[in-house]
């Protein structure tokens, strides 16, 4: 057997971020923070914003549902976001055509749940009516005037156009009782029935007064909305009703749309060119009226049960939930076990591999187990693709994955084409271990492990190699 060649990680050519930390709790232990994940259909997700930026920034543990692998996912229309930046806007901007489709969205929810269209066009025109937008922010300062219109996307003083609505009064207000009386009507106005059909995986409307739902949903949009309340409770209180709250409140957005009759000429246009030329200098004044999103899309940190048991029971900053029960190691490994049967194996492996400070990953679109990481996704190209087994000490045992001459050197042909290597990792356990031992986490403090290259032999390189010697 011939001795393994390690080469240099391939470095990516264009790096966007800085590199914290390897994991998400510091060496000095001041920026230690427990986070909660939630077993929801055997899988493992994290929904606080603040636990998701944690994790990810500073391990990168998990990949965000909507998004490549960043937990990154806006609803916001990236052009009209440069459209309109002058504006200093803290809300979610789109057009009036995905947020017709978002009603549309909203419709067939309803229908499925067996409304009728009268009681649906009731509900979401009430949901979707204009809103007063809040505020808007120029140099740090609010400011709540009327209404101002926009002819075209790049004015150098771009307002906000706002519609009054007769229906729905300000949000803002002087007196810190009238802002919570107006946050509460904010929140409170609508049909019942939308808020518990109209936000996609939420959880079914819990029956809380008014000025509970309030608190917590003022809370969430403590940007966008100052009405005084406070937070009741500890710190993990408070995390759970953020978390909550983020669900139950509605997500209010910025639709832009022509207004009628909109069109104006161009300044600067002669007048004497004719009707025709004076057709094309004309612009459409646009503006930006404040609703509520009828259908929710949100956005969270998937954990592979490897990941999330490494946080558990190895660096000790998460607390994983089914329901309101906080789930103990030992239950964790077995539910796990269970879920997935080879997961012993492969966190064995992980944990292995995490200690030594790679960043593994989950290799199944390579035919793999994991794929290692130097520092992270962002900065370094996979440098293995690793194979999991548990053997004895002769190398024997039940294999995961018995591989034939013609299945390895596919899976090592399609590992080099992805500029990787393939590695088998041996687990080896003691002739002396028994199953009891294997059922608690403990076992892993007597497992060896045997890490083997494969690479392809090439027999002109190596006829070439012998004539030089």
């Amino acid at each position: 057997m011939a001795e393994a060649a390690f080469h240099p990680p391939r470095r990516k050519r264009r790096v966007f971020e800085r590199y914290q930390a390897p994991f998400p709790v510091g060496a000095d232990g001041g920026d230690f923070r427990m986070c909660r994940a939630d077993m929801v259909n055997n899988n493992v997700v994290v929904r606080s914003p603040e636990d998701m930026d944690q994790l990810y920034n500073k391990g990168y543990f998990g990949k965000g549902i909507l998004s490549r692998s960043r937990p990154v996912y806006s609803i916001s229309d990236p052009s009209l976001v440069s459209k309109w930046q002058g504006a200093n806007l803290k809300m979610p901007i789109i057009t009036s055509k995905k947020y017709q489709q978002r009603v549309q969205w909203a419709k067939s929810a309803l229908q499925e749940q067996g409304f009728d269209s009268c009681s649906v066009t009731k509900i979401l025109d009430n949901y979707t009516r204009p809103l007063e937008f809040p505020f808007l922010e120029k140099g740090g300062a609010e400011q709540t005037g009327e209404s101002c219109d926009t002819m075209g996307p790049n004015t150098e003083n771009t307002e906000l156009s706002r519609q009054s609505s007769t229906d729905t009064g300000n949000v803002v207000t002087s007196s810190p009782e009238h802002q919570k009386e107006s946050c509460q009507k904010a929140y409170a106005e609508g049909d019942p029935a939308s808020d518990a059909v109209l936000a996609l995986g939420s959880k079914e409307r819990e029956p809380a007064d008014v000025e509970e739902t309030a608190q917590v949903s003022c809370q969430k949009h403590g940007s966008h909305v100052h009405c005084g309340c406070k937070a009741k409770g500890g710190p993990e209180q408070e995390s759970c009703n953020m978390a909550k709250s983020r669900e139950r409140a509605p997500e209010y957005v910025l639709v832009q749309e022509e207004e009628e009759n909109s069109l104006c000429p161009e300044e600067g246009s002669a007048d004497e060119e004719g009707s025709a030329h004076e057709q094309e200098n004309f612009v459409k004044k646009e503006k930006l009226i404040c609703r509520r999103n009828p259908f929710r899309i949100f956005e969270y940190l998937q954990l592979s049960l490897e990941e999330a048991f490494f946080l558990v029971y190895a660096l000790g900053c998460l607390t994983v939930y089914y329901g309101e029960e906080p789930l103990t190691i030992l239950k964790l490994w077995e539910i796990f076990s269970e879920v997935k049967p080879s997961f012993k194996t492969t966190y064995m492996a992980y944990h292995y591999f995490r200690s030594k400070g790679w960043v593994p990953k989950v290799g199944l679109k390579y035919g793999t187990d994991l794929l290692l990481y130097r520092k992270g996704p962002p900065f370094y190209h996979a440098s293995y693709s690793v194979i999991a087994e548990l053997v004895d000490n002769n190398f024997e045992g039940s294999l995961r994955r018995p591989l034939s001459w013609m299945s390895l050197s596919g899976l090592n042909r399609t590992t080099v084409n992805a500029s990787k290597e393939l590695m088998l990792c041996y687990l080896i356990k003691p002739s002396d271990m028994t199953e009891e031992e294997m059922a608690t986490p403990e076992c892993l403090k007597r497992i060896k492990v045997q890490e083997l290259i494969v690479t392809r032999w090439v027999s002109s390189r190596e006829r070439s190699e012998q004539d030089d010697l």
